[in-house]
């Protein structure tokens, strides 16, 4: 059963670790990585990528790029999204603590920040418009 409208953006909202893919080329299939995002609803999902990464080359180069995210419990739900790209942004100490707090308890947050500013390298935020969406509940397996 599909998602309405709100349920979709509210799962979406929610701090899954979502599945990127995007275009890897002519007679490549598309890459596909985990990824921590954002999305707040009605509005765009960014997320933030190393500047020199190949995800951010491909994304570059693409346009665009589709996200997908699921849960098994308490029923089989999954939502994916694929859009344009938007804008792209310098990341910042701000959306680097911003992203990882929605996904670490806050006694993990300043180490993780720390480590991830010091090896990551130079942050992108990149955001998009979500343009065409797929979403559905198996209900209670």
């Amino acid at each position: 059963m599909s998602l309405s409208v709100h349920e979709r953006e509210q799962f979406l909202a929610e701090p899954h670790i979502a599945a990127l893919s995007v275009s890897a080329g002519p007679d490549r299939g598309p890459l596909t990585v985990p990824i921590w995002y954002a999305y707040q609803p009605g509005g765009e999902l960014w997320l933030l990528t190393g500047v020199e990464s190949r995800k951010a080359k491909l994304i570059e180069a693409a346009g665009r790029f589709t996200m997908m995210v699921e849960r098994l419990e308490p029923s089989i739900r999954y939502v994916a999204v694929e859009g344009p790209v938007t804008r792209t942004a310098r990341g910042t100490h701000e959306m680097l603590w911003e992203m990882s707090a929605r996904y670490l308890p806050e006694e993990k947050l300043a180490g993780y920040v720390k480590m991830a500013e010091a090896e990551h390298g130079e942050q992108l935020a990149v955001y998009l418009r979500p343009e065409r969406w797929i979403s559905a509940d198996l209900g209670a397996v």
